[in-house]
């Protein structure tokens, strides 16, 4: 696994970055992209968002809460092996080895695939975990462009070799075959067209789902194309920001938030919101969760 030694510290650099020892949180930015359905460049989003996020405020909005003093420390990004099995390993060992060290996890994609190591890694210490998935696609293929660590399959590896309970929040996009898995094996799905903007009521189901630990797995396509365009399949119709930041915080008002990701992000020449919104709900993710 290749490591990249010039990067910038969440936060930029007028915010305090301990050592990992000292840290409370630890960002760990993977930068890993492999046989992409659409849209590619996802394999360097985190060191977009790592740059985003030096223009942050350090107080959130909401709570008043100076989040760099949360005791953020970035690890160094790494590139994983472009074989899908190895990567998932590579990336499953960098996340054992911060939460066996106590800290907080929030892993920066890179593609979807990145999340399936953390999670074997999460479920190795919390066995009654489950995964609280915001996506705009159902990712329960069982392989996809010649793998199954594909991105479009990293949902059905973590219900099939992981193990986890998963509750799917978002979905617009999904193929027949994995229509006919949801209804067979009778997933916990909140279809985006059933989201009431104006009403978290469906908060509250996703809240009742979900075990008492929990992984959030953030795809920004999630999020509506309007809010974040800079991702590989944008699919209309999905979840506003505001929807977003509050579910993230019911989640971690009413659950133990163990280890979260954001994925998908590409990068759109001259362009800045993408990256820059997902920076700010890593802060949402730091605020709420930890």
């Amino acid at each position: 696994m290749v490591r990249n030694e010039n990067y910038i510290h969440f936060g930029g650099d007028e915010v305090i970055h301990p050592s990992f020892e000292d840290s409370h949180i630890v960002v760990l930015p993977f930068c890993y992209e492999q046989n992409p359905s659409y849209g590619a460049g996802s394999r360097e989003g985190p060191i977009h968002i790592l740059n985003a996020s030096c223009q942050l405020e350090r107080l959130d909005e909401e709570t008043l809460i100076d989040w760099t003093n949360r005791m953020i420390h970035t690890h160094t990004p790494m590139y994983p092996s472009t074989t899908p099995e190895i990567a998932v390993t590579q990336m499953r060992d960098a996340a054992q080895k911060v939460l066996k060290a106590g800290k907080f996890l929030l892993c920066l994609g890179g593609d979807h695939a990145i999340t399936i190591g953390p999670v074997m890694a999460a479920k190795a210490i919390w066995p009654n975990m489950g995964v609280l998935q915001i996506d705009a696609h159902a990712d329960l293929r069982d392989q996809w462009n010649g793998s199954k660590y594909n991105h479009a399959c990293v949902m059905r590896r973590l219900v099939d070799d992981v193990n986890v309970p998963i509750v799917q929040v978002g979905i617009r996009s999904f193929s027949p075959e994995e229509a006919a898995l949801i209804q067979k094996r009778n997933y916990k799905v909140f279809y985006a067209h059933t989201l009431d903007s104006f009403n978290d009521k469906w908060m509250e189901q996703v809240l009742e789902e979900l075990p008492a630990n929990v992984y959030i797995t953030l795809d920004l396509d999630g999020l509506d194309p309007s809010v974040i365009p800079g991702t590989g399949t944008p699919e209309p119709g999905g979840l506003t920001y505001r929807q977003v930041v509050r579910l993230i915080a019911k989640v971690g008002q009413n659950k133990s938030v163990m280890a979260a990701d954001i994925t998908e992000l590409i990068k759109i020449k001259g362009f800045y919101s993408s990256e820059y919104t997902a920076a700010k709900l890593a802060t949402k993710i730091i605020v709420f969760c930890t």
